[in-house]
């Protein structure tokens, strides 16, 4: 089974999101409060641009919250978690009551965590901390945040009681957001069943969420990355284009079609057509699949194809993307033997 993971390890006993599962599948063009220009910036993933303009309008206007928000979210694509926590952290000084600044706060602390315990459990430990404070926080300030009621949960499914966490405490939220969005609540609810490998419970779950016809295709995206993460390619492209009619022309459409004909082995040149589309198409950003996935899978689809160096290659673009990936390690691994 490829585990592509939608979240990253904060402690070595504990996964937080970044985006979320659900954060990675839920928009393309982001719609913010920023000047116009500054905004075609972000959105087309020119985030070091978007930001030394952001630092600019910040000196013009130091207490004007957005700006710092969106300064933060910058630094956050940028994986300069420290400077993006620091910019929330003002962010949130300057107008406590947003929860979506709490929440993205959080990711950050989140993030900050998961490089820091490297190197200090302790440290690691204290802002797990400020990232379960963070992302109550932003529920408790706004129960239909869909991303950081799922944020929560997953914190709470992962991280040890020491620092908040608990299966006991993950079901209350799961509860209670069901009672708030029952398909979301569905989807965390398969969420825990996967994490606890109970993957014939989770199957049906998903299945249950498929059946009532949910309005957003996120949702289809976000079951169609369980199915990846089994290697069930053939199940993956049938919620894939059951999501499909909702927004026919969603530029992800690509990358999940994509993915789901290389795990079948069927269609390769199209395949590698809806890759190459993709990464030229979506910017790189924790909204969506990272580019480091869609280099990964291109890697596998060459290797399928016994084009072995155009596999290293893909896979070695996927490491300095994402140093962290295993499967673009061992596949250099097996194609170095």
């Amino acid at each position: 089974m490829r585990r592509l993971s939608k979240t990253g390890a904060i402690l070595p006993v504990m996964v937080l999101a970044t985006l979320l599962a659900g954060a990675a599948v839920r928009t393309i063009a982001i719609e913010t409060d920023l000047p116009p220009d500054i905004e075609q910036l972000y959105n087309s993933g020119r985030y070091r641009q978007a930001a030394e303009a952001l630092e600019g309008a910040v000196k013009q206007s130091p207490s004007n919250a957005p700006l710092h928000y969106w300064l933060g979210r910058c630094f956050f694509e940028l994986r300069d978690y420290n400077q993006a926590a620091t910019v929330l952290e003002r962010a949130v000084a300057l107008d406590p009551s947003r929860s979506d600044y709490h929440d993205w706060l959080g990711k950050a602390f989140g993030r900050k965590a998961e490089e820091s315990s490297r190197f200090s459990p302790f440290s690691g430990f204290s802002l797990a901390r400020k990232t379960h404070r963070e992302f109550e926080t932003a529920v408790a300030l706004d129960e239909h945040n869909m991303e950081a009621q799922r944020d929560l949960i997953r914190y709470l499914l992962n991280a040890p009681g020491i620092v908040g966490g608990g299966e006991d405490r993950a079901m209350d939220r799961i509860r209670a957001l069901s009672a708030v969005d029952p398909t979301e609540g569905d989807l965390a609810q398969a969420e825990y069943l996967v994490l606890r490998k109970k993957f014939d419970q989770a199957s049906e779950q998903y299945q249950k969420v498929i059946e009532s016809k949910p309005g957003r295709i996120g949702v289809y995206f976000e079951i169609a990355e369980y199915e990846r993460d089994r290697d069930d390619g053939k199940r993956m492209e049938q919620v894939v284009e059951v999501g499909a009619k909702l927004v026919p022309f969603d530029p992800r459409l690509s990358y999940y079609r994509a993915v789901a004909w290389i795990l079948q082995k069927k269609n390769s040149d199209d395949a590698e057509k809806n890759l190459r589309r993709y990464l030229a198409s979506v910017p790189d950003s924790s909204e969506a699949p990272p580019h480091s996935s869609a280099r990964e899978w291109l890697g596998t689809l060459y290797e399928q194809e016994g084009k072995l160096d155009e596999a290293a290659e893909q896979y070695q673009t996927t490491l300095t993307l994402d140093p962290h990936s295993k499967v673009a390690r061992d596949g250099l691994k097996r194609l170095h033997r």
